[in-house]
């Protein structure tokens, strides 16, 4: 593909659809409660028929706040990131996730689809719970300039990599809209 072909517009501000959660801590895991950042979920921020894996990754490197790390599905067990926060774009199907933790009842269970976008604070645990369409859910997911994720399960011993989400600095741009954006009102 030629550069050119791969120029994607988000959905203008002033149209975007964008949902917050702020998600209480369950049991050993600590979703919303350690920076008080919600789980944000911008509704068709790409168009569908746009929304490639090589678009949205140009896009995001583009707007120079988080780099693309990798493509792929949301893992089906609930897991966290102690060492980040987390940007999901859907390039394909739809699905139902869980956030927060299936026996958390503040958690989130929204049905996601191609051109949505999810940003996920550290320490909000994620998982796949069932995938809606005959095409595989696929994401492409990112991370702020120089973190890497681990992954955290909400089991004991995990206590001292917890503690590290509490200085964990917030996203300085919006990764979809750069100087402007959801991110930056959270």
């Amino acid at each position: 593909m030629s550069p050119n072909n791969l120029n994607l517009d988000p959905t203008p501000l002033s149209s975007l659809r964008i949902s917050k959660h702020q998600i209480p801590a369950h049991d050993l895991i600590p979703n919303s409660s350690l920076q008080s950042k919600p789980l944000i979920i911008y509704h068709s921020a790409f168009s569908p028929t746009q929304a490639s894996p090589d678009k949205i990754e140009s896009h995001l490197l583009r707007i120079g706040v988080v780099t693309p790390q990798w493509r792929y599905t949301m893992y089906n067990t609930t897991h966290f990131h102690s060492t980040t926060h987390e940007v999901l774009c859907v390039t394909a199907g739809r699905a139902k996730l869980c956030f927060g933790g299936e026996c958390n009842p503040g958690r989130v269970e929204p049905v996601v689809k191609r051109g949505d976008v999810i940003i996920v604070p550290a320490g909000v645990s994620h998982r796949l719970l069932e995938d809606k369409d005959r095409d595989p859910f696929l994401m492409v997911g990112s991370y702020p300039n120089g973190n890497n994720w681990d992954m955290c399960y909400g089991k004991h011993g995990e206590e001292s990599m917890i503690n590290n989400i509490k200085n964990l600095p917030w996203f300085s741009k919006d990764p979809i809209y750069g100087d402007e954006g959801p991110v930056l009102d959270a």
